[in-house]
């Protein structure tokens, strides 16, 4: 089936030609009808799923009815966890709508924040944002929501794993009863569940990847290790091999940024994005890498969703995750566009409950190999692979919109702290 097909505007088929897209994918087809018809959603859908194209382009074609919008106010919004994550997303929906008269937004915490306060005074139809950078502008009364018309939480479970379950009740509790609402997510723990109760009201069940499934054009294999050497292997592996574009994740800012010293120390180029790193920062280190000018990218997990580096050809986890579900998103970075990629784990002994979460959550054991010259003292024990059960998404009960006072609690003296909560959570 093609894109003519679901009931998109000639403007947007225009744009998606010029994009090359040609065949929806499975999420794009079962949700941009359901969009198009004015009913929420719920979505299982892992990133790369072509989750962007399947709520913004629906969202597009409903918001081209030359309705104005209001100074401060805004028609859709787009959710988003990350910085990164934000920037993507508004990218994408601005070159879907490339030729509708459309104005796209976004705004994120650990930039000036005055900016952000300019775009909005002309109003914007479909905003992207972190919600605790949108409770700031709300709270400056640079934006408003009487006009919202549809509302999207994407990558949800992200979004409550880094602490903004209190931020997301206090804006649905800002927001019109009356308003589509479309919620994405990899997972559906008991939080998401009971976020999708208060929010959805009778959606549509969409189902596309099975929530442990990892990318088959990625090769994934470990190299067992003594903790106190992971940073010699690497460097190791590193030095005796041609990779360009390496994308390697630690567990904390300091590890990334140690890590980053000492392959400078070794004559491998290599930056750092992570929480503490402003904005500027990261966008300068993520283009490097793009452009080659740097051999090595190393990360907190915030890169694990949003950054899309169609060529990157491997990722390393320097230390495991603590999510096994991070794991697949962590490695979903590579093996992209048609491409092959190669997944590397750094594993030590210490390490071996997160390893097994891994091989359960994939539902395969990864391959292991031992470095010349990094026997470990202490090897990974085999566990049996157990046999993991994902739940599916239950359908939500009947919508009940929740009031500002159930979420919201009093701040001291109006003083905001989102953005500092931001910061911490490097968002």
């Amino acid at each position: 089936m093609s894109f003519s097909l679901l009931g998109l505007s000639e403007p947007l088929l225009h744009a998606l030609e010029e994009l090359g897209y040609t065949t929806p994918t499975p999420v794009q087809l079962q949700t941009i009808p359901a969009v198009l018809s004015g009913k929420d959603v719920m979505a299982a859908a892992q990133t790369g799923t072509g989750k962007t194209a399947a709520f913004g382009l629906p969202i597009l074609n409903r918001l081209a009815d030359g309705s104005k919008v209001k100074s401060n106010h805004i028609r859709a919004l787009v959710l988003v966890p990350t910085r990164e994550l934000a920037m993507q997303v508004a990218e994408a929906i601005a070159a879907y709508g490339k030729y509708l008269p459309l104005r796209i937004g976004v705004v994120y915490g650990g930039v000036k924040i005055n900016p952000q306060m300019m775009r909005l005074r002309s109003g914007i139809d479909i905003l992207v944002a972190t919600p605790g950078r949108l409770l700031d502008l709300f709270q400056q009364n640079a934006v408003k929501f009487s006009q919202v018309e549809a509302l999207v939480l994407d990558e949800a479970d992200r979004m409550l794993a880094l602490g903004f379950l209190d931020d997301i009740g206090m804006i649905l509790g800002l927001l019109p009863r009356r308003r589509q609402a479309l919620l994405f997510s990899a997972t559906f723990p008991d939080a998401i569940r009971t976020l999708a109760e208060k929010l959805l009201q009778k959606p549509v069940l969409i189902e596309v990847d099975p929530p442990n499934s990892a990318s088959k054009s990625v090769k994934q294999w470990i190299y067992e290790v003594d903790k106190s050497k992971k940073s010699d292997l690497l460097c190791h592996l590193l030095l005796n091999n041609n990779w360009q574009q390496v994308l390697v994740f630690t567990r904390t800012r300091i590890g990334a940024d140690r890590l980053v010293q000492k392959l400078t120390n070794k004559g491998i180029s290599a930056q750092a994005i992570h929480g503490d790193k402003s904005q500027k920062i990261r966008t300068h280190a993520l283009a490097a890498l793009k452009a080659n000018t740097i051999r090595v990218l190393v990360a907190t997990d915030i890169a694990s969703r949003g950054i899309d580096i169609n060529e990157l050809s491997h990722v390393i986890n320097f230390d495991l995750p603590k999510v096994a579900d991070d794991y697949i998103h962590r490695i979903g970075r590579t093996g992209r566009a048609g491409l092959e990629g190669v997944a590397i784990s750094l594993v030590s002994a210490d390490e071996v409950n997160l390893l097994s979460a891994i091989e359960t959550r994939i539902c395969q054991l990864l391959a292991r190999e031992v470095a010349d010259g990094f026997v470990p003292k202490h090897s990974v024990p085999l566990i049996r692979l157990m046999k993991a059960r994902p739940k599916k998404p239950k359908k939500p009960k009947q919508r009940q919109t929740p009031t500002r006072d159930e979420f919201q609690k009093p701040s001291d003296e109006g003083k905001s702290v989102h953005s500092k909560r931001e910061g911490q959570n490097g968002e």
